[in-house]
């Protein structure tokens, strides 16, 4: 896969690729592509399916795969559904939430969207820093007559202040509802995420770690909502020709849960790769002023679906990570600014200066410790010459859009 085999710390920033030479990858690398697990174990189960001819409607795979889901994150009930974005809309839906919901300003687009989407008006809470996640003393700043509900989300798989959001949406009789689309196989306190407010919504899109080719499930303690959640997911039907709730169409098929019963069985293989990857990022970056690798909580567990690199002022009263983004790019480095959306504005200054700071390295299974050492390597040839970079990206005449 390389293309240059030089000591790249011998370069000079004006021989990287963005400015004429040849990429040091030959192929792009991911923040994260794919994992599949045992092939010959999931094309078993392929075939068993497709014996049966039980392809979707709630079959044993299905039904097994909710059976694991709910074990592992320690709930009574898992519904599954065919992805992230339909469970978020149902479990709001579900709640009964309305008018006004209150969501962190640094998430992805589908927190919001899916509220919106029910005429819902999404209310765009600043974060705290230290977790990129939800600010509680700002929650508590935003609520109005209107508002309805909390939708707090774990960033990368760092969890929000759980207990204080709690206590904020009891006293003011709001329903909480968590989205953990980054936190599947997390913990809070030795308590595993999935078990907390009143439901949590999992995302098992193929780009996570944990993956059902498409998929998403709602996970919760109350049985009277996993019932709802069970109906509206398969159009209100109660029976075979009777319909008593209004509902969509959101049910996970077989293959999907398939897929998921065989990715469960390498989960421990899957993070243990992450966190290698994650520890030889933050060796090889110790010691690079201008930015540094997030850490996470080694007493919790956790999945290490992301490596985050977080710029200082060092690198970005020189350059932006916009810039830098682009440079690795060029590189065939994949780097990912967060695929992140947020309301920009004097409002939430917190959010503002994250989305400025961060990006997401590649990482995952096809990812070598090679691989990482000389990513790293060409992080230090950038950043520790940050000011070069910027004169000669000026140079070129042409600029770069904004990370989303």
């Amino acid at each position: 896969m390389l293309v240059l085999h030089e000591d790249l710390m011998q370069k000079r920033v004006g021989d990287l690729a963005v400015f004429g030479a040849l990429p040091t990858f030959s192929e792009p690398l991911y923040v994260g592509r794919p994992n599949i697990g045992e092939r010959a174990r999931l094309l078993e189960r392929f075939n068993r399916i497709l014996d049966s001819r039980w392809l979707t409607n709630d079959g044993p795979f299905v039904k097994g795969f909710e059976r694991r889901i709910a074990e592992l994150v320690g709930v009574k009930h898992c519904v599954a559904m065919c992805n992230g974005t339909v469970a978020l809309e149902i479990a709001i839906r579900a709640l009964g939430m309305a008018g006004e919901v209150i969501v962190p300003s640094f998430t992805f687009i589908a927190t919001a969207h899916a509220l919106q989407w029910q005429g819902i008006t999404p209310v765009f809470c600043d974060i705290d820093l230290r977790t990129h996640t939800l600010d509680p003393r700002r929650v508590e700043q935003a609520i109005t007559p209107r508002t309805t509900g909390i939708i707090g989300v774990h960033v990368w798989g760092y969890t929000c202040d759980i207990e204080a959001l709690a206590e904020i949406a009891a006293r003011h009789g709001l329903k909480l509802l968590f989205d953990a689309a980054h936190a599947f196989a997390c913990s809070y306190k030795g308590r595993m995420i999935g078990s907390f407010g009143d439901a949590e919504v999992l995302s098992f899109h193929a780009t996570k770690f944990f993956n059902t080719l498409e998929g998403g499930a709602v996970v919760t303690n109350d049985d009277e909502l996993a019932e709802k959640l069970r109906l509206m997911r398969n159009f209100g039907f109660t029976g075979y020709d009777e319909v008593s709730y209004i509902g969509t169409n959101g049910k996970m098929n077989e293959l999907s849960a398939a897929m998921g019963l065989t990715s469960l069985e390498s989960l421990d293989e899957f993070i243990a790769v992450n966190r290698r990857n994650y520890l030889r990022y933050r060796v090889e970056l110790r010691n690079v002023a201008g930015a540094q690798v997030l850490a996470y909580d080694e007493t919790e567990k956790c999945n290490y679906q992301y490596v985050v690199l977080e710029l200082d002022e060092t690198f970005t009263r020189v350059a932006s990570r916009d810039e830098l983004w682009r440079i690795l790019t060029a590189e065939n480095v994949m780097a990912r600014p967060g695929g992140f959306w947020r309301l920009a504005g004097r409002l939430l200054p917190e959010t503002e200066r994250l989305t400025e700071r961060v990006l997401c390295l590649p990482t995952g299974a096809t990812i070598e410790e090679s691989d990482i050492k000389i990513i790293c390597q060409l992080l230090k040839v950038i950043i520790e010459n940050a000011g070069e970079a910027r004169r000669l990206l000026d140079g070129l005449g042409t600029g770069i859009a904004s990370a989303p």
